[in-house]
């Protein structure tokens, strides 16, 4: 019998027309959780966005559920600990997305530096009446060239976001759970504990998974190490405590925050809406680019269907389950 596969979201259709060739494929596009909980026991395996919450209760109601894997490198919309106790696999994708966040966080870098967002709503608002105007007001502007730039995080996106940055004219400090010698000797990368990131960069970067000991991470007091400097997210929204963010850039400590995440998404009021000169906000879309989309779905496909083969790939999330459900018991293909 063809395996049974849930999609969840709109996925591009080159990695669905692969995954057809081995299973049975159903879309149930962005269910709510009381519609999963009456669907998903009709289903071998699954593939979700970070738009798809998948909890415990859900979980415990997917009696024949082998698989989940991830379109996404996070996979903090998933009851992890649910789904091992229940022998489920739980994958995600590696890799694919990191040149285009990398890119965007760059892009995000000198978007805030040289106010270029700004700049277009000023000039659509018929604000610019003379170019004493812009000699007058844009002058304390900055270049992102000869700045020292620390990256929170040093894994596949941190490391494309040093190439770049190096390539730009910039240092790269860095702190991360591990030191990482490769990118060291490529960029020159000099390593140092988190707080004196802080304190020697020009611009701070975080690329930082969702993790409890990265909750907040930046707080008030590691912003008060940031003052007369910029900080940009393009990890996730729970790194940054938003309230004592908003503080820090109305006191005029924190001379800019450029952000692709935040701490209760979607959103459609902030504090930070008002302070236009000094933020550039995007609504969480860093990786999504052609390119990239594809290449995670081919990745999601691959993982799903490694597990059904009986294989543990290198992207299982829980990697604990092995014992709980070893893998010939998983395998349908």
């Amino acid at each position: 019998m063809r395996p049974k596969v849930a999609v969840l979201f709109k996925m591009k259709s080159k990695p669905v027309e692969e995954l057809r060739k081995y299973a049975d494929v159903e879309f149930i596009l962005y269910p709510d959780v009381d519609e999963l909980k009456e669907r998903i026991g009709e289903f071998d395996a699954v593939i979700l966005s970070p738009l798809n919450p998948f909890p415990r209760e859900v979980i415990e109601r997917a009696d024949r559920l082998r698989v989940i894997s991830c379109h996404s490198a996070g996979y903090d919309h998933v009851d992890v600990k649910a789904a091992t106790e229940r022998g489920i696999y739980v994958t995600k994708v590696s890799g694919v997305l990191s040149e285009a966040v990398a890119e965007f966080a760059v892009g995000l870098t000198i978007a805030l530096l040289r106010k270029i967002a700004y700049s277009d709503r000023f000039i659509r608002a018929g604000k610019w009446d003379s170019h004493r105007t812009i000699w007058g007001g844009f002058k304390g502007i900055e270049t992102v060239y000869g700045k020292k730039v620390g990256i929170l995080g040093m894994g596949a996106i941190g490391k494309a976001i040093a190439r770049r940055m190096k390539a730009m004219g910039t240092e790269i400090l860095y702190w991360s759970r591990s030191r990482k010698p490769d990118i060291e000797e490529e960029v020159n990368a000099r390593y140092l504990p988190l707080d004196d990131v802080l304190r020697e960069s020009d611009i701070v970067i975080l690329a930082l998974p969702a993790l409890p000991e990265t909750y907040h991470i930046i707080n008030a007091e590691r912003l008060k190490l940031l003052e007369g400097k910029y900080l940009v997210n393009i990890g996730r929204g729970t790194l940054v405590d938003e309230k004592a963010l908003v503080e820090a850039i109305e006191e005029g400590k924190l001379k800019g925050y450029a952000s692709d995440v935040f701490e209760n998404e979607p959103i459609q009021e902030h504090e930070l809406f008002k302070h236009e000169w000094e933020t550039v906000l995007t609504p969480h879309y860093a990786g999504l680019s052609k390119e990239a989309m594809e290449d995670m779905g081919f990745q999601a496909v691959k993982n799903l269907l490694a597990i059904l083969r009986g294989e543990v790939p290198d992207t299982l999330v829980n990697r604990e389950v092995v014992e709980i459900c070893p893998p010939e018991k998983v395998r349908m293909l």
